[in-house]
């Protein structure tokens, strides 16, 4: 599923790029074919007009279903991050089915109950808060939190850097232990690699509204990003498209 969505997300961005150039146009359409790429990692379904086997793997969801009942039944309290909202009403959805009590928050929530959602969670009264990236990432104490879960890598690690930090907040007493999920070989990967090598989209270049950033992306860098996953796997390995958890280490806030 996910190298026919890249098929076509690939055609697309060339296509555009070969017709209007590095402009705010191509951006705009380069965005959006990685957007799609970047779903179907986290879950196939959050891709408009996909058709989905029945059996489809969801990878990261099945992750969480592995995981989280047993942080809970350890004690932990848990912050999960993703910055798509659909995902996190997926997660939601597993986390009754498990009978795991959860809170949420994201830009839907009203303002009015925003500070009693964090109360709750800060209270210990719930283990686990499901959160946007921009709705939880900035601004909040959550210092009853000891595991940080990031379900989606996002362009500028700055921001998820902040979003740790709601648990690294002054009165923090415990070691803080943060989890990104990354799909192995996808464009995921190519994002954490890019962001390690690529000053200009550490900084956040793709949270620019205008399409002149786009010219700090060489061509050989857009053909990566929207490359086959067998292009990163070890032979033997072709098309299978792996998936691995990624587990920063303890620490103290």
């Amino acid at each position: 599923l996910y190298e026919s969505v890249r098929v076509a997300a690939d055609h697309m961005v060339r296509r555009i790029l070969q017709r209007d150039g590095f402009s705010p146009t191509s951006l705009i359409s380069v965005l959006d074919a990685m957007l799609k790429l970047r779903q179907v990692c986290c879950d196939p379904r959050l891709v408009k007009g996909v058709q989905m086997a029945p059996h489809t793997e969801r990878a990261k969801l099945e992750w969480l279903r592995r995981h989280l009942p047993d942080f809970v039944a350890q004690g932990r309290r848990l912050l999960v991050f993703s910055q798509f909202t659909e995902m996190l009403e997926l997660i939601a959805d597993e986390l009754g089915t498990l009978g795991l009590p959860h809170l949420r928050l994201s830009g839907a929530t009203p303002a009015a109950q925003r500070g009693e959602v964090v109360r709750r969670f800060q209270a210990q009264e719930v283990p686990i808060l499901l959160a946007s990236l921009k709705a939880g990432g900035v601004g909040l104490n959550l210092t009853a939190a000891d595991t940080v879960i990031h379900v989606d890598p996002w362009w500028n690690p700055a921001v998820q850097a902040q979003a740790s930090a709601r648990a690294h907040r002054i009165g923090q007493t415990q070691p803080v232990f943060v989890y990104q999920l990354v799909a192995e070989g996808s464009i995921e990967e190519r994002m954490l690699a890019l962001q390690s090598s690529k000053r200009a989209l550490a900084d956040g270049l793709l949270g620019q509204d205008d399409g002149s950033q786009l010219s700090k992306f060489s061509e050989p860098e857009l053909q990566r990003l929207l490359a086959p996953l067998a292009e990163d796997e070890p032979p033997g390995n072709e098309g299978q498209g792996g998936f691995e958890g990624l587990a920063g280490d303890g620490q103290n806030g």
